[in-house]
């Protein structure tokens, strides 16, 4: 037969022991019976103690396993609901519930439930003081109830206990979560029914949320070191694109390159669109953002820094207190400091840049009329040694040439004679001022072509142009250029005393105006009637007819249509026609007072050279 020690060594149950009590009973004296009843006792004691012993165990074992999760655990929600699932497995109870509170509102709100029926109470807020669980909260003491909707020591309002009836609550086992002497929630766990909490489930419960606690910190901890991570990498990124944004302006303002490199380098490091315009609105470099960012540039250019507009940024380039230029900058999302920053070191890159270009052009214009000065006053031998300081500037005046002089009206001069430079450096010529007037030399054989460029330049500032124009087929040999130089600056002179302000002339295109200043040079007779009639004389050699002699019958007849058919013994009809033969061939205004003076004198000169 087993004894009591044996039983206990087996972990037999309590009915094993009272069936082995009553056998071994059976046939001892009363003296012997109370001996085996003292055992029997004994073993009872000791197998409960056992019991105890093995739960308790079986509970460190599951805290320090729960401990030991949560604390592998790195997001603060998912620690919040293995807290209360972990707690509820521990107690076996019906449901636990974590909350947290908010100092500002004097409330503990339900954070997380694991087990609840019903929204209202998984939503709920708890004023500090009310009911167990804010009693909890406010005094950072364990709590308890059997029963919780007839216990008086609570302070119990309607809509708490509505939502605790909600949940068919009775027996709540409260304790705190207690951070560094500050209590800053509550863990509870609840039965569906009435009982009792002995001391080992709010010893449990307590050690539970300790362990609870350090977990939740350690998570919000390594939430802040994730989160000082991710802004350390974010800076790290952006010292990154500003170290690049950097080198790559630097390259674009030691590699010489315009407001256009510049806009295309911070469209790429910033990631959106960026765009360089003038003071005045024009644009200089990228596309229009489609903003309206117009009424922020004073404030940047007060400011000297980026102004947001939009879904944009704007940024004025600023040389000393000049504003040289305007950066908009149009991007899907709002830019950090860094990117602003950059923004800003390209607006002053871009200042830069065109201050770069601003000398350069000053340089260009000041050495460019200062060497056409020289050309155009140096004697024969002077000018052979100037083509050194040709060659060296760039320019090609070797071969045709064709010189343009110029005045202006309603524009600044200077103005004119920097965008006259502009068409010198792209056709490699010269340009500048010279006593008083702009002169442009370039390599070309069309003069008419050069003087209405040069116009055309001079329009474009708001000005108008009075252009001589004039040629030479080797400008820099003996004094071509200075005696094509003089010939467009009488053309000038000979418009402008003439009223024809606004034209562009060659010699030829002065008419009669040419010889009576004195130019009575045979080449310029010669040049001066076929530039006048010569379309009509062609005619007549090709076509057989009489269009000369018939406006010669005309202009002596006054203009009289039957006295000019009579003298050529023709029809008035046939006059008629061979007039509109030639309008179609000197072009329209041809008897107008000024136009029939010259061409009359032409006539009369080729029938002298006849």
């Amino acid at each position: 037969m087993p004894t009591f020690l044996d039983l206990l060594y087996d972990e037999a149950p309590l009915s094993a022991f009272d069936e082995h009590l009553a056998a071994a009973e059976a046939g001892l004296d009363e003296a012997e019976a109370a001996v085996l009843r003292s055992e029997y006792d004994v073993a009872v004691r000791l197998r409960d103690l056992m019991g105890r012993m093995r739960s308790r165990e079986a509970e460190l074992s599951a805290l320090y396993e729960t401990a030991s999760d949560l604390t592998a655990i790195r997001d603060v929600d998912t620690i919040l609901a293995a807290i209360v699932r972990r707690a509820r497995q521990l107690l076996h109870c019906d449901m636990t519930y974590l909350s947290l509170n908010d100092e500002s509102d004097g409330a503990s709100y339900m954070k997380v439930t694991d087990g609840a029926l019903t929204r209202e109470f998984q939503t709920l807020r708890l004023p500090l003081g009310t009911g167990l669980l804010g009693l909890v909260a406010q005094t950072g003491a364990a709590y308890f109830t059997e029963d919780y909707s007839t216990d008086q020591r609570f302070v119990h309002q309607g809509y708490i206990d509505e939502a605790v009836a909600g949940e068919q609550i009775r027996a709540i086992l409260g304790v705190p979560l207690v951070l560094d002497g500050v209590v800053i929630g509550a863990l509870l766990a609840v039965h569906r029914s009435v009982r009792r909490f002995p001391q080992s489930e709010v010893s449990l419960l307590t050690s539970f949320a300790a362990h609870a606690v350090v977990a939740l910190e350690n998570a919000r901890l390594f939430a802040e070191l994730d989160e000082a991570n991710r802004s350390l990498t974010r800076h790290t990124e952006a010292v990154d694109a500003a170290a690049l944004a950097h080198d790559r302006l630097t390259d674009v303002l030691i590699g010489g390159g315009g407001v256009a490199e510049v806009a295309e380098v911070l469209s790429g490091v910033l990631d959106g669109r960026a765009s360089v315009w003038t003071p005045s609105g024009e644009l200089l470099a990228g596309e229009d953002p489609g903003l309206d960012w117009r009424e922020v540039v004073p404030g940047a250019v007060a400011s000297g820094r980026s102004v947001v507009v939009g879904s944009g940024m704007v940024a004025a380039a600023l040389a000393g207190t000049e504003h040289v230029a305007t950066l908009v900058l149009r991007r899907d999302d709002p830019l950090d400091l860094a990117g602003r920053r950059t923004l800003e070191r390209g607006a002053l890159v871009t200042a830069l840049v065109l201050l770069f270009a601003r000398s350069v052009t000053d340089a260009e214009e000041r050495l460019g009329g200062q060497l056409l000065a020289d050309l155009l006053e140096a004697g024969p031998e002077s000018r052979e040694r100037l083509r050194e300081r040709v060659r060296r500037h760039g320019v090609s005046l070797d071969g045709p040439l064709v010189v343009a002089t110029a005045t202006v009206d309603g524009a600044d001069r200077h103005r004119a004679s920097r965008a006259a430079v502009a068409l010198a450096r792209r056709g490699s010529g010269l340009a500048g001022e010279h006593r008083g007037a702009i002169v442009l030399v370039l390599p070309g054989e069309d003069p008419l072509r050069v003087g209405a460029d040069l116009q055309s330049a001079i329009a474009e500032l708001g000005g108008v142009g009075t252009v001589g124009v004039a040629a030479t087929s080797d400008g820099l040999r003996g004094d071509r250029l200075v005696s094509a130089h003089r010939e467009a600056r009488r053309c000038l002179d000979t418009l402008v005393r003439l009223g024809r302000g606004g034209e562009v002339s060659d010699p030829a295109g002065l008419g009669v105006a040419r010889l009576l200043l004195g130019d009575n040079d045979p080449e310029h007779v010669t040049a001066f009637v076929e530039t006048m009639i010569g379309p009509v004389r062609a005619w007549d050699e090709r076509r057989g007819t009489g269009l000369v002699a018939t406006l010669e019958a005309w202009f002596a007849t006054g203009g009289h249509l039957k006295d000019t058919a009579s003298v050529l013994h023709v029809h008035p009809n046939t006059v008629t026609q061979r007039l509109e033969r030639v309008g179609e061939l000197l072009g329209g205004g041809w008897r107008e007072p000024g136009r029939a003076l010259d061409l009359q004198l032409a006539l009369r000169l080729a029938r002298l050279q006849g």
